[in-house]
């Protein structure tokens, strides 16, 4: 029982630690919220958020939690993000809204939101790192990129044409159907199907999606008047961004070989292959 005990603890350990940036964010939106939307030395609380943001990604990186290759690779999430956020955000489309001013920000979308999906590419990063893991069955790198594409795509086009989430949800179930996850803990490897472990962590990040409208981040049409419970269906928003960020990660930093096995390239975790 012990045994059972210590090793569900280290799971639990090393998801914490590769979620730390998500949690530090949720944290500080929690402990924010007691600004309201006053002006604290000619800065409000999004650009607060801002600097914490940075902060906290200087400090990861002085403290050696993550290295100066996946930080590029998070800023790149960072940059698709803003694209996103200054259409979706747009007057005509205002899918959502950040309803308390701020200095730094650009036309309706303030800096530190593109923090809150690098968040999502740091948690893969550092995921991968913290548990060894490499990937079987993995569908050719090409058709994973052309999935992850649309799905960005389409994130903003389904406004002006048609959405076709359905037709991307079938994509990914057909190609990553095979897929399996490799991981270490202590000195065990274990393995588990890929969707599975996507559908699970995009609902981990719908309760987060709702942990900061609550505390007013961002806001939904229907939460204008009060806040409520998001939407289920946004799950499904999740599991495509998360697949963005998922197969951007296997892309930059690791290497499919021929059978279909993934493992992370030796300049950002140094493990050996298995």
């Amino acid at each position: 029982m012990n045994h059972i005990f210590s090793f569900t603890f280290l799971i639990a350990q090393r998801l914490i630690s590769a979620a730390l940036f998500g949690i530090l964010l949720l944290i500080i939106f929690a402990i924010t919220s007691l600004m309201t939307d006053q002006s604290y030395w000619g800065f409000y609380r999004y650009d607060y958020l801002f600097f914490c943001a940075v902060l906290i990604q200087i400090l990861m990186l002085y403290f050696k939690l993550e290295s100066l290759n996946e930080v590029k690779v998070i800023a790149l999430f960072h940059l698709m993000a803003m694209c996103m956020e200054l259409v979706l955000t747009a007057p005509h489309i205002g899918s959502w809204q950040y309803p308390e001013p701020a200095v730094l920000k650009i036309l309706t979308v303030p800096l530190f939101a593109g923090f809150m999906y690098s968040a999502v590419g740091s948690f893969f990063v550092r995921l991968i790192r913290l548990f060894s893991v490499c990937f079987e069955k993995l569908p050719h790198l090409g058709n994973m990129s052309a999935l992850a594409v649309l799905a960005f795509i389409n994130f903003m086009s389904k406004f002006f044409i048609v959405d076709i989430r359905s037709l991307l949800f079938v994509w990914s179930i057909l190609i990553f159907w095979r897929t399996k996850i490799w991981f270490n803990v202590q000195h065990y490897t274990m393995k588990l199907p890929l969707l599975p472990v996507l559908i699970f962590f995009a609902f981990i990040i719908w309760i987060a999606e709702n942990i900061s409208t609550f505390y007013d981040i961002w806001v939904y049409p229907n939460q204008a008047d009060g806040w409520r419970l998001v939407w289920l269906g946004k799950i499904g928003s999740w599991y495509l961004l998360l697949l963005l960020s998922f197969v951007s990660v296997l892309v930059l930093l690791g290497q499919r070989q021929k059978n279909g096995h993934w493992y992370m390239r030796e300049q950002f975790i140094g493990h050996k292959k298995r």
